[in-house]
């Protein structure tokens, strides 16, 4: 028998899901739920031409009570999660949520301490571990390449916040802030990659060039377009974060480095090349790591979204543990949040010992 998802929040992202489920021989899409009926409408039409046929819902509590579900994915606005979790863990349904986990660190914390009551798979949606080619970076750094890691860089220049239903993305109060929306992602891999936490943060950041000229309703958007973040962490090593949202020009997306005293690894995307670069005596050795097209073609995210989506279902279909609990999606909000609090203050900020612990 076919596992049997479901998808709350069928915009853009749900769309990707859409496209990722049918990729999984064992599984189909059964229902969907959005109170927007232009992307419900937009969001069964490319199910259909994926090879489902999906119940559609406008109301999630309504969907859950009414159809056959294994597991949801959640790919609803930020600031709708925590409401939404509150509903979904009421059933027997493996979870999927997307990031940001939740858009408060106090939402986090809350919605983190309820899913140790939750007995099924719950999975945060911090899926840039995923891409292939920072997958094959990741495995290097642990395997020792580098030695200990000393500095840990990762760049990400891009282009704006794309267009949402109801423009809801142009403001912090719906996003978390860009370091927690947008950054997450980054914060999870530095931890992922480190092994480690930080314990002290500080950043500077403003919003500069996009998205000055636009109003909704009498009000401009909030949100960051450029950050510095700087993280301590509890072993010695410093990692930062360079972003910017109005590079779209840029040749590579992401760039992530790990230095050590044996040598320097680096990773690109999109041109998806894995570069050592020993210290002493040899000349640096480039890897191509290939991302199948299939994966390519289903998303935006270099087929993390794929990769993740066939580990989540393979933990649901074994009963394993998540590789991203809500421990992490609670740690990559409070990493943000902490960001953001540097920023408005212009001051360091501690992360006490309480955030880095696992209770």
């Amino acid at each position: 028998m076919k596992t049997r998802y479901a998808i709350i929040g069928a915009g853009m992202m749900g769309r990707e899901h859409i496209s990722n489920i049918a990729l999984l021989d064992d599984a189909v899409l059964v229902a969907l739920s959005d109170p927007d009926s232009g992307s419900l409408r937009d969001s069964r039409e490319h199910a259909q031409k994926c090879g489902a046929d999906p119940v559609c819902y406008a109301n999630a509590q309504e969907m859950l009570a009414h159809e056959a579900i294994d597991a949801v994915i959640i790919a609803a606005p930020n600031h709708r999660h925590f409401q939404i979790m509150q509903e979904v863990m009421k059933h027997p349904v493996a979870i999927l949520l997307e990031k940001p986990m939740c858009t408060t660190v106090d939402d986090a914390r809350a919605l983190h301490h309820a899913a140790q009551d939750h007995p099924h798979l719950l999975w945060v949606g911090l899926e840039y571990r995923y891409m292939p080619p920072v997958t094959r970076f990741i495995e290097q750094v642990h395997s020792g390449m580098t030695g200990p890691v000393k500095m840990l860089s990762i760049r990400e220049h891009r282009f704006p916040f794309l267009h949402k239903v109801g423009d809801w993305n142009r403001f912090s109060e719906n996003t978390g802030g860009t370091l927690v929306e947008k950054c997450c992602h980054f914060f999870d891999l530095m931890r992922h990659i480190l092994q480690d936490e930080p314990v002290r943060i500080f950043a500077s950041g403003g919003q500069d060039v996009n998205h000055l000229d636009e109003s909704y309703d009498g009000r401009t958007p909030d949100i960051l377009d450029n950050a510095y973040v700087i993280l301590e962490f509890s072993r010695g090593t410093r990692a930062v974060l360079d972003l910017c949202m109005f590079a779209e020009g840029s040749e590579e997306q992401e760039q992530i480095y790990a230095l050590g005293d044996k040598g320097k690894l680096e990773v690109g995307i999109p041109s998806a090349n894995v570069t050592w670069s020993p210290r002493h005596g040899s000349a640096p050795v480039i890897e191509a790591v290939a991302t199948p097209k299939q994966a390519l073609e289903a998303g935006d995210h270099h087929g993390a979204t794929y990769f993740q989506l066939l580990k989540f279902h393979k933990a649901l279909s074994s009963g394993a543990a998540p590789e991203i609990s809500t421990h992490d999606g609670l740690r990559s909000v409070e990493i943000g949040a902490a960001a953001h609090e540097s920023i408005e203050t212009g001051l360091p900020v501690q992360l006490s010992s309480d955030l880095a612990s696992k209770g």
